[in-house]
């Protein structure tokens, strides 16, 4: 049996974006409540019965979350341009070293009902 357990954060942020439509106001610094979510997928531990435990997923969601939170996402190394899909990437990437595997990362704004998921495949 294979389970999925989630832990969701959320980080407000800023940054400037070159794109085809909206240009002038994308241009200018602007900010947005990010939400993410974070699955994690896998077989119970036999001995624990957890798939993870969640607060070693918790202390590690807190170190993304300050990388990420109250800052200006174009300065931020390794995140690129700061599209949904690249922060999907970045925390990810972030989280590359957790047993079992991340298998999903979801990043959205809700006030504007924009929403990226990046499926991961082990």
């Amino acid at each position: 049996m294979l389970f999925s357990v989630s832990q969701r954060f959320f980080f407000d942020a800023a940054h400037t974006l070159r794109r085809a439509i909206d240009t002038e106001s994308s241009l200018r610094i602007h900010g947005h409540t990010y939400h993410a979510e974070v699955v994690v997928t896998g077989a119970r531990d036999g001995s624990t019965g957890m798939v993870i435990d969640l607060g070693l997923l918790r202390r590690e969601l807190v170190a993304v979350r300050e990388a990420l939170d109250h800052h200006l996402l174009d300065e931020v190394p390794d995140l690129g341009t700061p599209t949904l899909e690249n922060l999907c990437v970045y925390i990810a990437a972030r989280l590359a070293h957790l047993q079992p595997p991340v298998s999903r990362v979801r990043v959205w704004r809700e006030a504007l009902g924009d929403a990226c998921s990046l499926e991961l495949t082990r």
